[in-house]
């Protein structure tokens, strides 16, 4: 066995260490995305989805490529390991994986705006103890148009903080 020193980038995430914790960002894993999808260069968006958006499998929509959906929506998918901030908007586009439409590829695309306004940002496990235990959850009761079924999601923050990457340092 060979000691490889302090671990510092595994599987496409950054860990930094620093006098307030450990944090872990996919930065590279972000940028690299942006520029395989020509959008490194796009007009970030505030949030990762439309606050009352109206996503679902219509009779009448355009579809797209199926088998990009499904390459962009698995790639935000292991993105959300490190982006809570993305999880309940990747989770809806996820549920449309086996017939995409051109509505659908818009929503993943507001998604990656949003990652572009904020590459850095990352979770810290902090090292200053426990200081509180926060859940929360969201359902849009009865969104989905056609079943009437609810989606929901939760998560919980336990030493967990959102940091930004600054200058080779989480903040």
């Amino acid at each position: 066995m060979k000691s490889l020193g302090q671990l510092r980038y595994f599987l496409g995430i950054e860990v930094a260490r620093s006098a307030h914790g450990i944090s872990m960002s996919q930065r590279k894993y972000v940028l690299d995305l942006l520029t395989e999808t020509g959008m490194l260069a796009c007009k970030p968006a505030s949030t990762p989805m439309d606050i009352n958006h109206k996503l679902d499998v219509f009779p009448n929509q355009v579809p797209t490529d199926m088998g990009r959906y499904q390459w962009l929506v698995g790639r935000l998918i292991y993105l959300s390991h490190t982006r809570p901030d993305i999880a309940y908007a990747v989770s809806v586009v996820s549920q449309f994986m086996h017939a995409p439409s051109e509505e659908h590829l818009h929503a993943v695309n507001r998604i990656l705006r949003c990652l572009k306004g904020t590459p850095g940002k990352g979770l810290l496990f902090s090292k200053h103890g426990v200081s509180s235990i926060k859940g929360y959850t969201d359902a849009d009761w009865a969104g989905d148009q056609t079943t009437r079924k609810s989606t929901s999601g939760y998560f919980t923050f336990v030493l967990l903080h959102f940091c930004q990457r600054k200058s080779g340092y989480m903040a």
